[in-house]
């Protein structure tokens, strides 16, 4: 298990890096998101879902698509607007969906997907297999769906997993001109969903294990008719999450900083402290339950597989213009 774990972090976190590479490169053009330094999250989620369940995303969706199984080339493809992506190119990054896979949507507007995790909720209800899994941010709690999902949500008794990200901004990046966080009259987060009878907790997002244990222990009491549940996972935001572009301060992550070497980077050396990867693989590493080596090679597949997945979507064509009027609602 903690193999698959380490890997399923590191393919996330090399496959955003490529993202940004890309855009550098003039290659991925537009705004988009990254999920570094929010994998464990993804991971540990989808670990506890079925072929049944349902997962709505948000605009940062490439570690979740990834936790459920998406092909990276596929979604390499999708987000450089190629036809060889799971839409052909016409969805890119921001709404990349693999109905196959569970994710029947995801949107790039805040908070709203939660009414539609509802209604598949509702729907899992009433089929009697399944749930549904909602991952938003912070800023979600602002908006009026997020009240009309949890409202129904726990009238209905639905099964359904609020998933909230917390990454919310420190006050020295917003100095920078990003986007303040979340403000609400609440004290609390949690005290949200509490007010509206949907029980609620906290996790630290870079403890792999109490992730864990939090998802498998909710999940389970979601999948065995408890009702909704609400979880907010506590993130640091990664230096490199701008909210125009991505960029990655200090370079691609290094292994060597799991094992004691300093970033020159000082928001990376403070960041550190709070990157789950780096945190799990220290564990790791002190209870002998793997070593460098280990994981030396599986980064190396992690970085083969995601240099591969940039060539198949760079080798695959830009659709036709005639695509643009297929698949057309109206």
């Amino acid at each position: 298990m903690h193999a698959k774990r380490v890997t399923a972090m590191l393919r996330m976190r090399r496959f955003e890096e490529q993202c940004v590479e890309l855009s550098k490169a003039g290659q991925l053009l537009g705004h988009y998101h990254v999920y570094i330094g929010q994998e464990a999250t993804a991971v540990s989620a989808c670990a506890a879902l079925t072929a049944d369940d349902f997962v709505f995303s948000t605009w940062r969706n490439h570690g979740h698509l990834l936790a459920k199984g998406a092909s990276p080339q596929k979604m390499m493809a999708e987000i450089l607007g190629r036809s060889g992506g799971y839409a052909g190119g016409k969805s890119g990054t921001l709404h990349l969906a693999v109905r196959e896979l569970g994710v029947p949507t995801t949107s790039a507007l805040v908070g709203a997907s939660l009414p539609l995790a509802i209604g598949s909720a509702l729907a899992c209800k009433r089929r009697g297999s399944g749930i549904a899994l909602a991952f938003f941010g912070d800023a979600g709690l602002e908006e009026g769906a997020f009240y009309e999902a949890t409202l129904l949500a726990s009238v209905w008794r639905v099964p359904i997993l609020f998933v909230c990200e917390n990454n919310s901004i420190p006050p020295e990046q917003r100095k920078r001109g990003q986007y303040t966080s979340s403000t609400l009259p609440a004290a609390r987060l949690l005290d949200v969903p509490l007010a509206l009878k949907v029980p609620a907790e906290a996790v630290d997002g870079a403890d792999m294990d109490a992730l864990d244990e939090c998802f498998n222990r909710l999940i389970g009491e979601v999948r065995s008719g408890g009702g909704p549940r609400f979880v907010e996972v506590r993130c640091t935001r990664w230096p490199g999450n701008i909210m125009t572009w991505p960029e990655l301060p200090g370079g691609a992550w290094q292994l060597a900083w799991a094992f004691g070497a300093k970033p020159e980077n000082a928001q990376i050396v403070d960041w550190l402290a709070s990157d789950p990867l780096v945190l799990y693989l220290r564990k790791l590493a002190a209870a002998g339950a793997l070593d460098r080596s280990q994981v030396e090679a599986i980064d190396q597949r992690a970085r083969t597989e995601m240099a591969d997945a940039v060539r198949f979507a760079l080798a695959s064509p830009y659709p036709a213009p005639a695509e643009a009027y297929r698949h057309v609602w109206a």
